[in-house]
């Protein structure tokens, strides 16, 4: 059954059992609801960069740092639509855009984005944006284009989340995931380990995510990129055991989500990406650059791929119609 009212000592339970019990009980759950061997791929295209001002500890983005990443205005339709067909030809079913915004800006700019939605749809493609919040009219405009996905991440705890962020509440974050169900958009919600919380705060991060009802269609765990010049630069390496455990607990809790393998893969060896596979991760970021951090070059990841049996969703028909969760 699905639920959505686990409480933490349940999901510590799962999260700290013997590694090779969860991974197997993860396959098994995973195998359930999803094809074994089949991952979806996505791209995510940096539409607009630098100068938020929110204060995000882990991002480049942020005003408030020096980290060498320029500011540019929103990129064209056609750069858009020609970097989405580059994503196509690569496997990508998924076409993410993502820009360094607070708040979703109305006017010429959000008008822009609705075409550049309504041009990926076109090509046959999943369109998913991430701008910042979002108020209810602009979740129904991006409804209206055809918006498959809207990103809009927890990050972590309500307990820990202060003390990486304090430009925007928790409280905004689930209103706008709110307003993004509430017009019948996707919800893709996830969140970062390795900023120097505790394993509470993880378990409380797949708390809040499992609370939400439905359960997000796409669950992003992240690997922290630690950027110079952010607040978290000197963070060490987190394990990625541990990374392993947060994607399998989170497919314990979420059966039917996809869960996806995002930021920091270029950080893992082929073993670690394969366990976090086995674990029910079945979804990645393709293409050598995520917003404005590394990620694996394409022939990476399909040499990888290969080696592991594992074929990207939809390969053998990109050109048909979208494909839905």
């Amino acid at each position: 059954m699905t639920r959505h009212d686990f409480i933490l000592a349940e999901i510590d339970s799962i999260y700290s059992q013997p590694f090779l019990d969860l991974v197997l009980r993860a396959q098994l759950i995973h195998r359930e609801h999803h094809p074994p061997n089949e991952i979806q791929g996505s791209v995510l295209l940096n539409i607009k960069s630098g100068g938020c001002p929110e204060d995000c500890a882990y991002c480049p983005q942020s005003a408030h740092y020096k980290t060498g990443v320029a500011r540019t205005d929103l990129v064209s339709l056609d750069e858009t639509l020609t970097a989405a067909r580059a994503a196509r030809a690569q496997g990508a079913t998924r076409f993410c855009m993502g820009a360094a915004w607070r708040d979703v800006p109305r006017g010429p700019q959000f008008d822009r984005v609705l075409e550049m939605v309504r041009g990926v749809r076109s090509l046959g493609m999943e369109a998913c944006c991430t701008l910042g919040m979002l108020d209810e009219d602009q979740a129904e405009a991006l409804a209206d284009a055809g918006l498959t996905a809207y990103n809009h991440n927890l990050d972590t705890s309500p307990e820990f989340y202060g003390e990486i962020i304090t430009t925007r509440t928790y409280g905004d974050r689930l209103a706008t995931l709110a307003r993004v169900r509430d017009a019948g958009i996707a919800v893709c919600c996830g969140g970062i380990i390795g900023m120097g919380e505790t394993r509470d705060a993880r378990l409380r991060l797949l708390q809040q995510l499992a609370s939400l009802d439905p359960h997000p269609e796409s669950v992003p765990i992240n690997l922290l990129v630690a950027v110079e010049g952010t607040p978290l630069a000197d963070r060490p390496p987190e394990d990625p055991i541990e990374l392993v455990r947060m994607i399998a607990t989170a497919r314990i809790l979420m059966p039917r989500s996809f869960v996806r393998l995002s930021a920091g893969r270029l950080s893992l060896s082929d073993e670690a990406q394969a366990l976090c596979f086995m674990a029910g991760a079945n979804s990645v970021f393709l293409g050598d650059r995520l917003l404005t951090t590394p990620n694996p070059t394409a022939d990476v990841d399909r040499s990888l791929f290969e080696r592991l049996g594992v074929t990207l969703q939809g390969r053998a028909g990109l050109h048909g119609p979208p494909i839905h969760e």
